[in-house]
């Protein structure tokens, strides 16, 4: 894509493990930029809407954080894969469709390379943030190791291999929250 094809946009792409409070993050920086400005881009959110409606299954019971989308997490994940390896943009394209008119943009769930790599080739001001919570606070907030889940691509891919403008301890703790928010308040100063 050549240059003048890249859009003005500051796009702030948020990835961590499950149960790390990637929307928690998300959703406090849109309030402190403001939602009249900002949309939250949901990567996951086209995927489980088109596995629901390929499967016929409850598309808002798959967007959950609830047991709902645990029983189909490892077939929507392979289905998923299935889909990228023909096209790596598809749902980054589908994700982004909703939130045209805003000029800031907060991705709240990238998972793969591949999905870093489409904003940043799309995109004039791509801001990377890993948003991470030790595994006794994720297993609090009702996370489990689960093979084939939390060992594969869509939990792992971005472990590695990615210089992060930013990373978001999310840990619920007293001097994390002063971080936190100190954290929230330099991203806000980036758009």
């Amino acid at each position: 894509m050549s240059v003048s094809m890249i859009r003005e946009r500051t796009v702030f792409v948020l990835s961590g493990k499950r149960k790390s409070g990637k929307d928690f993050v998300a959703e406090k920086l849109q309030n402190a930029i403001g939602g009249h400005i900002c949309g939250l881009v949901r990567l996951s959110g086209p995927l489980k809407q088109q596995y629901a409606q390929e499967h016929g299954l409850d598309f808002q019971g798959l967007l959950s954080s609830g047991p709902y989308k645990e029983i189909y997490r490892d077939d929507m994940i392979k289905w998923g894969e299935t889909r990228r390896n023909r096209d790596p943009g598809y749902f980054c394209r589908l994700a982004t469709h909703d939130v045209e008119i805003f000029p800031v943009w907060i991705v709240t769930d990238a998972r793969r390379k591949t999905d870093v790599e489409y904003f940043k080739k799309n995109f004039s001001k791509v801001i990377l943030v890993r948003v991470e919570a030790s595994d006794e606070v994720r297993s609090e907030r009702g996370w489990s190791f689960a093979p084939g889940i939390d060992d594969v691509e869509s939990e792992c891919g971005l472990d590695a291999g990615i210089d992060w403008d930013h990373i978001i301890i999310n840990n619920n703790e007293v001097g994390d929250l002063d971080n936190f928010e100190k954290r929230i308040h330099l991203l806000l100063s980036l758009t």
